[in-house]
């Protein structure tokens, strides 16, 4: 005779539970004493990402032979 005994995931035991519920409290607590600090810092937090997203959006603009401008896409086109 066999038996599926699944294991709860972790967050559904009681422990899990125990642990997200002192967490939340935690990160309450820290959020009210530290909110001024946080939110002060936020308009250079957006300053940093302008590069970072630079950086690793564009790729850092690696300048091979690969790219072509844009308009000689459009004058191939146009050529019977």
């Amino acid at each position: 005779m066999e038996h599926n005994h699944q294991r709860a995931p972790f967050w559904r035991s009681r422990f899990g539970l125990g642990w997200l519920v002192l967490a939340g409290v935690a990160g309450w607590f820290l959020w009210e004493e530290h909110r001024a600090h946080l939110l002060g810092v936020l308009p250079y937090l957006f300053l940093l990402a302008c590069p970072l997203m630079h950086v690793f959006m564009h790729g850092g603009h690696h300048h091979g032979g690969g790219h072509h401008q844009h308009g000689e896409d459009r004058d191939e086109r146009k050529t019977p």
